[in-house]
């Protein structure tokens, strides 16, 4: 009897293409272990033949009017919203996310695509003061090219549209190269956009192994952009070998978010903030609270609050129970980070608040699920303060004064998001100011907003999505002066 699971191949040109060695690789349910679909295990000639029908409809799409773009990515957000249920679908089987949180993730890649389509109606140019009468002097601001998306498994959907919206709104045509762990999602989102009415080959995908698709397309001579999400040190390969075609790359990296609470805050919201913050899917999140630091008079209330908040999450397959706060971490590689870095801090005089093993019973049908861990009086030289766990593990510590509040939050050489508690304007003022972070939220858990930029500081990153802003990593600029 043959196999019956779904066969995704590769986007290119308006076409479903396998890869061309016919290779194919296994995505498997971290739930349940199945396997739940094969798709294309691409290599640089699927890179090239991909990169090539994005560059043949570079000058028809850039030539295209901003407002013709609007309509169509106002269709493609329509088309992703028709689908919303089986792509949400697939992308709880292959990452293990609970439905209602696939659903809310497909629902914002449409979202992005409706945000952008309206943004590319405002770029426009202007005309620079010259000041002699006989010459004219036009700023533009052209799309940039061929440009390559390379997302993370985390958010498969949200983290592709973030990098696709600004892209085609500003007339750049795309090569996207979703996660091998988790492409499926991404591949029928990509492909909801495809159909509804772009002209073949502005949108494109790609799947197979990182070190060899994703490096074949920040090394393609016409690829002129790349947006990464991803881990520090592929970021840093990204910028050296894209450095020898002079690309453009912007990179969302790692974060390592502190949460401060202050003795004035409101304390019910600050401890619900941290949980949510703190394990939201499983803590696979560039942006979630690896570290709380709490002001030492409400340190101990703070602690038993946290422990008990948490120990409330539903943990579960997220098909099966659509509605569980947490499903299954995506591979056994995260949950060894996320128990060495338990052991490290006991070991080093931490005490165990919550969580710290497997849950058990006859439902959890792989060793991928975790129980949310908090840990107490932890320090700066534990790995759970230092390093970004990515997983259900956060550390606590408490502090005196705002001055050391900062100074802690700074600790580390990261500075993607961090958050903050308080009840004082000026506490919030001098949070706000002193932490070194590309986004800082006060009172509010709101890491990433479409209409604000989301900037990565320090080892973070460079460049910015979302926003009006993220446009600019997509345009050129070109001065025209006419002397008449």
């Amino acid at each position: 009897m043959g196999e019956t699971v779904k066969r995704f191949g590769n986007l290119i040109g308006g076409a479903s293409v396998p890869a061309a060695s016919g290779e194919t690789i296994e995505v498997r349910n971290p739930a349940t272990g199945e396997l739940a679909a094969r798709v294309a295990r691409s290599d640089r000639a699927d890179v090239d033949r991909a990169v090539r029908a994005a560059d043949r409809s570079f000058a028809s799409w850039a030539g295209t009017s901003a407002k013709e773009r609007a309509l169509l990515l106002h269709r493609a957000a329509d088309r992703v919203r028709e689908n919303l249920e089986p792509i949400s679908r697939l992308l709880t089987t292959e990452m293990g996310k609970p439905l209602q949180d696939s659903r809310k993730e497909v629902q914002h890649g449409a979202e992005v695509l409706d945000f952008f389509a309206e943004e590319g109606l405002r770029v426009g140019g202007e005309v620079a003061p010259v000041g002699l009468p006989q010459v004219t002097s036009l700023v533009l601001r052209e799309p940039i090219g061929v440009c390559a998306a390379i997302a993370p498994w985390n958010y498969p959907v949200s983290l592709i549209a973030w990098k696709v919206g600004p892209a085609l709104a500003t007339g750049c045509t795309l090569v996207a190269k979703p996660a091998s762990e988790t492409p499926t999602a991404a591949l029928e989102y990509l492909r909801c956009i495809d159909e509804s009415g772009l002209p073949e080959g502005v949108v494109n995908a790609v799947t197979g192994p990182g070190p060899v698709v994703g490096m074949a397309m920040v090394e393609h001579p016409l690829v002129r952009k790349i947006a990464f999400t991803g881990t520090v040190s592929i970021g840093r390969e990204i910028m050296a070998r894209a450095a020898a075609t002079l690309k453009r790359v912007s990179l969302e990296l790692g974060g390592q978010s502190p949460l401060i609470v202050c003795a004035d805050a409101d304390f019910g919201a600050a401890v619900k903030a941290g949980v949510q913050r703190a394990f939201r899917n499983m803590g696979q999140i560039c942006n979630a609270v690896n570290r709380i630091f709490v002001e030492a008079p409400i340190y101990a209330d703070y602690l038993d609050a946290f422990a008990e908040e948490s120990r409330k999450l539903t943990i579960g397959d997220g098909l099966r129970n659509p509605t569980v706060d947490l499903g299954p971490m995506l591979n056994q590689a995260g949950i060894e980070k996320a128990i060495r870095h338990i052991e490290d801090a006991l070991g080093k005089g931490a005490r165990l608040l919550c969580g710290g093993k497997h849950p058990e019973g006859p439902e959890y049908q792989t060793q991928l699920y975790f129980e949310p861990t908090g840990l107490a009086d932890c320090t700066l030289e534990m790995l759970v303060m230092r390093e970004e766990t990515f997983g259900p593990v956060v550390g606590i510590a408490p502090f005196q004064g705002i001055e050391e509040g900062v100074r802690l939050a700074n600790s580390t050489d990261f500075g993607l998001v961090s958050y903050a508690y308080t009840g004082s304007l000026a506490k919030a003022r001098a949070l706000a100011l002193g932490i070194q972070s590309g986004t800082v939220c006060i009172n509010n858990i709101v890491g990433s907003t479409l209409e604000a930029p989301y900037p990565g500081w320090k080892q973070s990153g460079m460049g910015l999505e979302l926003s009006r802003h993220a446009l600019g990593e997509y345009l050129l600029v070109k001065h025209v002066r006419i002397e008449v």
